[in-house]
């Protein structure tokens, strides 16, 4: 079988549980799944937010996001991956990222988790402006 490989930037929330079940679906490969999301909190560094906005260039952050599905691919057994990243105007509580790794085994899973979070959180390019209780 092939490795599903699903990228969204989006301005619609998203469901974790339908998004672990897509990537499942009909799969009797995958003996771990790993899941991080990412939620807005509702503060930073003691600073209250009241909102994030996020900005993107289209096109641009799909095909970035891609090539660094490519190298978690690559690197680790992966059976697939699901990145999907929200823009537009989150409030605190909602989702705003998730990323979804299946492999054989749970250390791969793992590992490419990590690997794309740590790339989605410092070098993706996404514009982040966060809106307090003032403006």
């Amino acid at each position: 079988m092939t490795a599903a490989v699903t990228i969204r930037i989006q301005e619609a929330d998203f469901d974790v549980a339908q998004e672990i079940a897509a990537l499942t679906r009909a799969r009797t490969d995958i003996g771990a799944v790993v899941s991080f999301s990412g939620i807005c909190r509702d503060s930073e560094d003691g600073d209250a937010i009241a909102a994030l906005t996020l900005e993107h260039y289209p096109g641009m952050a799909e095909a970035e996001i891609a090539r660094h599905a490519e190298t978690a691919m690559s690197r680790w057994p992966l059976t697939g991956l699901s990145v999907i990243h929200r823009v537009g105007r989150i409030a605190p509580g909602e989702n705003i990222v998730l990323v979804l790794t299946a492999s054989q085994h749970r250390q791969a899973a793992f590992q490419a988790a990590e690997f794309l979070m740590d790339y989605l959180k410092a070098n993706a390019p996404f514009w982040k402006r966060e809106e307090s209780a003032d403006g």
